[in-house]
């Protein structure tokens, strides 16, 4: 009898360590596919952060040159009123 229990308990260990096994390599693959994920989330977040920064980037150069362009209007519109009025009185 003792040969068989221990015959039982070596097979109970062999079957349990196979399901530990089995439960090692799926965990692990699952945290490598997670890795992954997240590398791919990393660089998603890389390429947004660059696009923002090149879009802020234009935006700041188009803010300055309508700033420009108001104020070429704004001469523009002053020279016009006064070469008006020099008309008017030279008339």
């Amino acid at each position: 009898m003792a040969a068989e229990e221990v015959l039982q308990t070596v097979d109970h260990y062999k079957t349990e360590i196979e399901r530990l096994t089995k439960e090692l390599t799926e965990t692990t693959h699952e945290k490598i596919q997670a890795a992954e994920y997240g590398l791919v989330v990393l660089e998603e977040k890389l390429t947004l952060k660059q696009q923002y920064d090149e879009l802020e980037a234009e935006y700041d150069s188009l803010k300055q040159e309508l700033e420009q362009l108001k104020e070429v209007i704004k001469k523009n519109v002053i020279y016009d009123i006064m070469n008006q009025l020099a008309f008017q009185f030279s008339v």
